[in-house]
């Protein structure tokens, strides 16, 4: 399982060698089949997987890799079964020489909802932080930025972004198996910094920012989007205990709260670039994703609340920049 070593040598070249010794230690322990009970089954879909050259590939306008008649002999039936050992698929979608693998999300319409907003990725250095199984890090390949790392701490989106890198086998993107809280203090080597879904997963919101805010070199671009509520500077929502059905939701602000606290942790050129109510097109259950979704977490008779009688989702999209 050497999935990495094409990773190494680029963060030598960005100036991380300390950081590449540790993965290089670090990352093998991580993926030890006694710490995972389905990783078993995983590495046997990953290996079952057809051997085949996508005749077409498009990461601009989608994630699409080749097409149906690429199979040869294998069918869409036994592909799709192998693709489910690594349900559920919460972030896409994709397309899968012709499987269509309708996920949890639709990623897409936040990629098209942030894209306008930010800053070229043209030949920048990115990290996303919380990057799924590396949805958006295939977009940002795909609009030319030069190299793309994604943390993920969950294992079967680890998995998720191996599949298709068994066909994409791109050096330039890479999904490690680490949480934010692994990262080391002060990188200052990334041009782009995405932070998206995490903040109000993170106990101590400050101190998220302040971590994003050390990876980023000087001038370069934090992406952050996260779920707010609606108020004044002073307005910060804990819930005080679920929060749409979620555990580990600790604090949503209002726009003006998080961009002061944005201004508190020293970034300038601070934005609010897009509000979004969460709908049931853009976050549903699927066949690849058969677990409860928003639906389940809503309130079935006033859909402005949550299933607790909270005010239902409501996500926001910043920019800001580190001086």
């Amino acid at each position: 399982m050497n999935y990495y070593d094409a990773l190494y040598p680029q963060l030598v070249a960005m100036g991380q060698e300390r950081w590449a010794a540790q993965l290089q230690s670090t990352l093998s322990k991580q993926l030890l089949l006694e710490r995972y009970g389905d990783m078993p089954e995983w590495l046997s879909a990953l290996e079952a997987l057809p051997q085949i050259q996508p005749s077409c590939i498009d990461l601009q306008d989608s994630v699409t890799i080749g097409s149906g008649s690429d199979l040869g002999r294998i069918s869409s039936e036994e592909l799709i079964t192998l693709l489910q050992a690594f349900h559920p698929w919460r972030k896409g979608p994709y397309s899968l020489f012709g499987v269509e693998i309708e996920t949890e999300w639709r990623s897409d319409w936040k990629w098209d909802r942030l894209l306008p907003h930010i800053q070229p990725l043209a030949g920048r250095r990115v990290l996303d932080v919380g990057c799924g199984n590396g949805y958006h890090g295939w977009r940002m390949r795909g609009v030319g930025a030069d190299f793309v790392l994604g943390i993920e701490p969950f294992l079967v989106s680890v998995m998720q972004f191996q599949v298709m890198q068994r066909y994409l086998r791109d050096p330039q993107h890479q999904v490690i198996p680490i949480g934010v809280e692994d990262l080391p203090a002060n990188l200052a080597c990334f041009d782009s910094v995405f932070s998206m879904g995490v903040l109000y997963h993170r106990r101590s919101p400050l101190d998220h920012l302040l971590e994003l805010k050390g990876c980023l070199r000087p001038g370069g671009q934090l992406i952050l989007e996260t779920l707010i509520v609606e108020g004044d500077q002073e307005t910060v929502f804990m819930p005080p205990g679920r929060y749409a059905k979620m555990r580990n939701v600790w604090f949503l602000p209002s726009i003006p709260a998080m961009t002061l606290w944005l201004q508190r942790c020293g970034f300038t050129e601070i934005a609010c670039v897009n509000t979004n109510r969460t709908s049931h097109g853009e976050q549903h259950a699927t066949d690849w994703m058969r677990f409860e979704s928003l639906a389940d977490y809503l309130d079935p008779d006033d859909e402005s609340k949550t299933i607790e009688g909270h005010p239902a989702p409501l996500r926001a999209i910043f920019i800001a920049t580190r001086p």
